[in-house]
This record gives C-alpha cells, sequence and structure tokens, in this order.
C-alpha cells in the first residue's frame, strides 16, 4: 500500500467530471428528464391539498351546515389530474435511468480503454515497481466502483438537487415561515457532513490501495498453488493473506462507521426541524392565517425536502469510495508513457542487416543509486553471427538484450545497429527487428494457430505448420482434439512448460526480424528435444545476427563468438576452443558443467 496523500475528495471528482463531460448531450437529457420528473411530483401535494380541503369543506357542512356538499365532479376532475401528474413523472423517471444507464456504461468502457492503452504503453520499470493484481483491481474493482456510483447517484443526484429547490419554492408558496424554520436545519447538516467527509475519506483511500494488495495477494496464491502445496506453505499462506484481509476489514469498518454517522446526524436534525414547524404550523391553523390542506400540503413538501438532503448524503458516502477510486485509476493515467525517440527518417528499415555495437554501455535499474548492473560494455557482433552470452547468474546477460530492444535508457554509452542509434528508430520499427525466445513463456488465451502465428499476423497457415514442424511440436498438437484450433487456457495449463516452449520457438520462426535473441531457449525441453531444437535453430538463425544466452554451455560451443560477462563487465571474449585455450573463468563456467 502507498503513503497516505492528503484527501482529494475535490480534485478527484472534479477530473471524473471531465470524463463525464464527454457524455454531455446524454446529461443534458439526464437533467431535463429529471428536472420534469421532479417538477410533476413536486406538483402533486397541491392537487392533493385541493382534494383534502374539498374534503374538509364537506365535513364541515355535514357537521355544521355551512359550506357546500361534497362536489364529487371536481374532486374526480382533481385526482384524474393526480393520476396523470404521477404516470407523466414515471414516464420521464424512466427515460432518466436508461440515458443514466449508457451515460455510466459508457464511461466505464472509456476508463478501462484508457487503462490498458495506458498499461501497454508504459516503461517497464513501471511494471517492475508495481504488482499485477493491484494493477488488476484498478482496471476492475475501482472502475467498477465509478460505474456503480454513476448508474446509482448520478439521476439521483440530480432529482434530489431537483427535488430540493423544488419543494423549496413551493414550500415558499404556502409558508415563508415556516420555509425559513426549515431552512435552518441546512447549513447545521452542511456543517456536520462536512467534518464527517474530511475525516472518512482518509480511510475509503486506504481501502481501496489495501483492496488492490489483497488481489495481489490472491492472484500470487492462485498462480503459485503447485508450489505453495509443494513446500507445505498453505499455512503460511493463509497467515499471510489473513493479514492483509484484517487489515482490509478494520479500514473499511472505520470507513463505513463514519460514512455511517451522516445518515442519523441528518435525521436527528430533520427531526428537530419538524418539531419547530409542526408547533408554528399549529399556530398558524388556529388563528385561520392556513388552512388545514395547506398544512397537510407543507408536512408533505417538508418531508419530500429533507429526503433527498438525506440521499444527498448518501451520494455523498458512494463519491467518497469513487473519489478514492478515481485516484487510483489517474495514478495509472498520470504515469510517464515510454518515451517516443526521434527517429531517424533516413534510416531503411528494409536495408537493416543486423550490425550490432555495444559502446561503453553504463546502466543501473535505480537511476539515483549507484547499484550499476552494467558497468562499462563494450562489444561488437558483426550482422549475421552468432554470439552467446554467457556468465554466472546476475552477471547482466538478459539485461544487455533489454539494453538493445530499447526497453530502457542507458546512463551512458551508446547502442547501435548498422551505425544507427537505437534511439534513431521508433520503438515500433526497432523492435520489429526482433525476435525472441524467452526463459519465462508467455502464451495466451486463444488457438496454438493464433498463438503461433502472433509471431507474425500475415503469415499463411502453411508457413505455420513448417514453422511448427521445424520446432518439433507439430507432432505433439496433432494428436490434440482439435490440432491447430485446440484453444489455450488462460494459465496455459492444458500444455506442459516443454511444449509451451515448443510453441514459442515455432512462433519466433514465422517473426520477420533480423536479429534473434534466444534467453534460455531450450531451458525447459529434454535433452534429446534439445538437439532437434538445435538443428531446427540453425535454419532460424541463418542470415541473422543472433544473441543466445545459455546456462548449458554444451549449446554454444558452435558459437561464432562468446562473450563472457562477470559483474556487469565483459571479462573474456572469443571462440569456444579460444577461450578453453586460455584457461580462464570460462573454463571454469565449463569445467564446473562436465
Amino acid at each position: 500500500m502507498r503513503d497516505n496523500k492528503k484527501s482529494s475528495f475535490i480534485p478527484s471528482i472534479r477530473r471524473l467530471l471531465k470524463h463525464i463531460s464527454e457524455y454531455s448531450i446524454q446529461i443534458y437529457v439526464v437533467i431535463l428528464c429529471a428536472i420534469l420528473s421532479t417538477a410533476f411530483n413536486i406538483i402533486g401535494p397541491k392537487y392533493m391539498a385541493k382534494a383534502t380541503d374539498e374534503i374538509v369543506k364537506s365535513l364541515i357542512f355535514r357537521f355544521t351546515g355551512k359550506g357546500h356538499e361534497m362536489d364529487y365532479t371536481k374532486l374526480g376532475h382533481i385526482m384524474l389530474m393526480l393520476v396523470g401528474l404521477y404516470i407523466v413523472a414515471l414516464i420521464f423517471g424512466y427515460i432518466e435511468s436508461i440515458v443514466t444507464a449508457k451515460v455510466a456504461t459508457g464511461v466505464s468502457y472509456d476508463l478501462r480503454k484508457q487503462l490498458i492503452y495506458k498499461i501497454h504503453n508504459l516503461p517497464i520499470e513501471y511494471f517492475n515497481k508495481e504488482s499485477y493484481g493491484d494493477v488488476l483491481s484498478r482496471l476492475t474493482n475501482d472502475v467498477d466502483a465509478i460505474n456503480t456510483t454513476l448508474s446509482q447517484t448520478l439521476s439521483q443526484g440530480i432529482s434530489s438537487f431537483a427535488t430540493v429547490v423544488g419543494v423549496l419554492i413551493m414550500m415558499l408558496t404556502i409558508s415563508i415561515r415556516m420555509t425559513l424554520i426549515s431552512l435552518a436545519m441546512i447549513p447545521v447538516i452542511f456543517i456536520l457532513v462536512s467534518i464527517i467527509i474530511k475525516k472518512s475519506q482518509v480511510f475509503y483511500r486506504d481501502q481501496q490501495y489495501i483492496l488492490g494488495d489483497l488481489n495481489g495477494k490472491i492472484e500470487e496464491d492462485f498462480s503459485g498453488q503447485l508450489i505453495i502445496k509443494s513446500f507445505n506453505q498453505e499455512g503460511a499462506r493463509f497467515d499471510n493473506f489473513q493479514k492483509t484481509n484484517v487489515a482490509l476489514q478494520k479500514t473499511a469498518l472505520k470507513a463505513t462507521f463514519l460514512s455511517g454517522l451522516m445518515q442519523p446526524v441528518m435525521n436527528i436534525v430533520t427531526n428537530i426541524g419538524y418539531v419547530f414547524v409542526v408547533i408554528v404550523g399549529a399556530a398558524l391553523v388556529s388563528s385561520g392565517a392556513l388552512s388545514v390542506g395547506s398544512i397537510q400540503a407543507f408536512i408533505q413538501y417538508l418531508r419530500n425536502f429533507t429526503s433527498p438532503i438525506a440521499q444527498l448524503g448518501n451520494i455523498l458516502n458512494q463519491l467518497q469510495l469513487t473519489a478514492a477510486a478515481s485516484d487510483r485509476i489517474f495514478e495509472i493515467l498520470d504515469e510517464d508513457e515510454e518515451v517516443e525517440k526521434v527517429t531517424d527518417e533516413s534510416i531503411d528499415l528494409h536495408q537493416i542487416k543486423g550490425d550490432v555495437k555495444f559502446n561503453n554501455v553504463r546502466f543501473g535499474y535505480n537511476k539515483n543509486s549507484d547499484d550499476i548492473v552494467i558497468k562499462d560494455f563494450s562489444a561488437h557482433i558483426p550482422a549475421g553471427q552468432k554470439v552467446a552470452i554467457v556468465g554466472p547468474t546476475g552477471a547482466g546477460k538478459t539485461t544487455i538484450v533489454k539494453l538493445l530492444m530499447g526497453f530502457y535508457d542507458l546512463l551512458d554509452g551508446e547502442i547501435k545497429i548498422d551505425d544507427h542509434n537505437i534511439n534513431s528508430f521508433s520503438k515500433e520499427d526497432l523492435r520489429d527487428e526482433f525476435t525472441m525466445v524467452l526463459q519465462d513463456t508467455w502464451l495466451f488465451n486463444g488457438t496454438i494457430m493464433e498463438n503461433i502465428r502472433y509471431g507474425n499476423l500475415n503469415v499463411s497457415d502453411e508457413d505455420v505448420y513448417r514453422a511448427a514442424k521445424a520446432a518439433q511440436v507439430d507432432h505433439f498438437i496433432s494428436t490434440l482434439p482439435d490440432g491447430y484450433d485446440t484453444v489455450i487456457d488462460e494459465e496455459a495449463s492444458n500444455v506442459s512448460q516443454g511444449q509451451k516452449q515448443l510453441i514459442t520457438i515455432a512462433r519466433a520462426m514465422v517473426a520477420k526480424g533480423s536479429i534473434l535473441i534466444l534467453d534460455e531457449a531450450t531451458s525447459s525441453v529434454d535433452t534429446r528435444t534439445e538437439v532437434k531444437i538445435q538443428k531446427a535453430m540453425e535454419k532460424l538463425m541463418k542470415n541473422k545476427t543472433s544473441f543466445i544466452i545459455a546456462h548449458r554451455l554444451s549449446t554454444i560451443r558452435d558459437a561464432d563468438s562468446i562473450l563472457v560477462m562477470r559483474d556487469g563487465d565483459i571479462v573474456e571474449q572469443g571462440s569456444h576452443d579460444e577461450l578453453i585455450d586460455f584457461g580462464g573463468f570460462y573454463k571454469e563456467l565449463y569445467d564446473s558443467q562436465f
């Protein structure tokens, strides 16, 4: 969970309103329908008062003989008018709710679209510091919180405000004195509600962050069940989960408790207002200043006046959660995107051969730290050469590859491809020049055909079949009930780790990049299959500059050149035989395996 920030209720809501303003026409329709629906509802008590006075006069006539008998025709007209008003109000209310739902779903759709676009354009550093579960929570829980608020409170808030204004006008037409007494409670309610919001907003914000942390733990436990069960860590993971779960419970309880105070506080204030209104109203009726029907209408209006205020209190509760959710969404949207370099339009991408130069490269993941991963790396790999990068864990092998693809900015030095600084390429053009097979396989929820074609969306089915055969995975695919149309599930649990690796290799074989990167590409296959894949790799690496990162030194013996890394620097360089004869660090690594 991040450090608490100062409550940002108003700025967050104001910024969210900017997103909602894109639906201004629909909002105007909602406002218009809300006003009309409220207006027709508000007029109702006036006609009810007329009906009440008519009934009272007939009762007085019956007992005293003064006045006139019941005019049923007039009473019928009043009741028909009353029913008509409420039917029209119902129609406008229905239109209002439909349009509100469209606005709420539209805003949620736009926010999710902006978030996923943003995620695809964020630099790799962002994903190194953020929990996947927390980011997922922002895309789901936080957007859903906004959707719920808009769908439930947008029209309700407009209707409540329109009701307050309309009822206030009607109350003034009945009795200015009683209206002023009713208005006296508004400042008291406003002050008390402001204090509660200020206190509870901090807890609502914490609640959303802890919820994101909790989702991260759930995601870890779900994806790591095999490891958790293998090491009998169910109890430890449960305890770890419970700590966050308890923290969420406590924070949510505090937020709910404080927000729950709004309704009782408002009820107390309004009930006190009722007492004074009733006392004054009784005095006015006894003096003949008001009729019984007018008092009945005023009491009904007063109930309609205080009810929307209570609803506004509930809306404020929901808005606090929405403000916290908006904060978390805008935090992602405000993140700096991966900087698009100013491209060199003179580069002919079709003529790139893959000549790579590292000139005094210096790099650290934390720019403000002295922890340097790559200290002073220089190397020249001619186009078409097969270069292996070896060294102990943490030497910087994979980091070199990430720098080559422009995932991180250098602290010093430069990297060139065909004498063009990689910063001269757009990120799309630069990465189009690379084909990668990583140790950590990644397959998406789709068919095997779609996963292989992911390397080049324009290749034919025949090209996919050829790539699969070259990667030694065609036979396995053919044994599946649906063959290449077999759907790989979200966790890719219906194929083995080795089979996933072979599919990613087939994916690389249909790609068209001039530079190939193999990062422990055969680490998940058996030795016999590895031999077959090596033969297929020879075809894949033909006429391509190839970077091979491997711990199995037997797989890189035929490399044109081997770069031996240690503590972020190249300590040795040469062919396998040259390095063995040299008898240095490479020979130590080789002898440790054989």
